[in-house]
């Protein structure tokens, strides 16, 4: 399964006209799970393809021709106790109608956000799309766990010149999903490229911006990394994120350090939840710009953080030619205590004090 697009049969889909939004649920052809599972792999295949086609959305766009468009993402997660819950619907929600603000587009409600998340995993959980929780998953402290990846993003309306989006489509998919990153490499490299300037759009979700981290990625994939990490614009010298997620710096003083936020780096939700949970901690948790050269030197441990990479170690990271191992190449004690905690609470083996699970079903 990995992390890859199978939509399941209910999509949600809004539009702005008029200066209101109007709502609807779009049930796509399907069998149960079981009789799809037992298809062939081409008939399974065009059923699943067909899902990701709608012949009443424009071709011709602001979203095709220019990427004039957001998106967020987000998971439900299967509970031990037998339920389904969303982590931090929230927080995306204000994210998005901020990415909206930024793109000029008329943002959409928080709570629409929310009832759209959840209403659409509760339909296509009715109907057997959904993972259940497996109890061998805690062994490897849910690194390979299913869940459900929701997809809300805007489709701009018909038109051909440069121009915004004034009446955008809302759309929120479901697919399933498991780990996003391969098992065994933990290696990363600093990528000559440039993710964001500033005054321009790196502080929003834009789906523009994720042009260069695919480019960035790949490139880092074909030279046998795991993972890119970028430097700013101006300097070329403070460490800012990764492809498609913010990163950690434990240093050997016992400091937890990550980019400080601005106008290039994205306010990444898991990465508020890690620095409230190592804060709870005590531990000394800054947001500050750090130097490639401070990273690399005074660095204990390093991990990344999103809703796909969760807290993903970082066990070596390479700049200018040169290799720097963090804890002999292994993930470390505070990076494993971050993902156990954050995952237990994810998936209901940890409660749930702060209130950041919200149920499906």
């Amino acid at each position: 399964m990995a992390f890859a697009l199978n939509s399941y049969p209910f999509t949600y889909r809004a539009r702005f006209s008029g200066g209101k939004w109007s709502e609807e649920y779009l049930e796509k052809k399907h069998g149960t799970p079981e009789a799809e599972a037992a298809m062939s792999d081409e008939e399974r295949d065009r059923i699943e393809n067909a899902r990701n086609f709608y012949d009443d959305m424009p071709l011709v766009n602001y979203t095709s021709q220019y990427g004039m468009a957001c998106f967020e993402g987000l998971k439900a997660l299967p509970q031990k106790d037998g339920g389904l819950a969303i982590f931090r619907p929230d927080q995306n929600a204000g994210r998005f109608a901020r990415s909206m603000k930024g793109l000029y587009m008329p943002p959409f409600p928080e709570d629409l956000f929310v009832k759209a998340c959840v209403e659409t995993v509760k339909r296509n959980a009715n109907i057997g799309f959904r993972p259940r929780y497996e109890p061998e998953w805690e062994k490897d402290s849910f690194l390979n766990a299913d869940s459900v990846y929701i997809r809300p993003f805007t489709i701009a309306e018909g038109g051909i010149g440069v121009n915004l989006s004034k009446e955008p489509y809302v759309l929120v998919i479901n697919t399933p999903v498991s780990s996003y990153f391969s098992a065994g490499n933990f290696d990363a490299i600093v990528t000559g490229r440039i993710r964001a300037t500033p005054a321009g759009t790196g502080w929003i979700k834009a789906c523009s911006n994720y042009v260069i981290s695919a480019l960035a990625k790949h490139e880092a994939a074909d030279a046998g990394y795991m993972e890119c990490v970028f430097l700013d614009a101006t300097h070329r010298k403070y460490v800012e994120e990764g492809s498609s997620c913010n990163i950690f710096f434990y240093l050997k003083s016992g400091e937890l350090v990550t980019p400080e936020l601005g106008d290039t780096i994205l306010p990444g939700i898991t990465r508020a939840s890690i620095i409230e949970l190592a804060r709870d901690r005590g531990i000394k948790t800054s947001e500050r710009k750090i130097a490639i050269e401070e990273a690399l030197a005074e660095t204990k441990e390093c991990f990344v953080s999103g809703t796909a990479a969760g807290a993903t170690p970082i066990t070596s990271l390479t700049w200018q030619g040169k290799k720097t191992v963090f804890n002999d190449g292994k993930a470390g004690e505070f990076t494993t205590e971050m993902r156990n905690t954050l995952k237990g609470i994810q998936y209901g083996t940890i409660p749930d004090t702060k209130g950041w699970m919200v149920q499906v079903i």
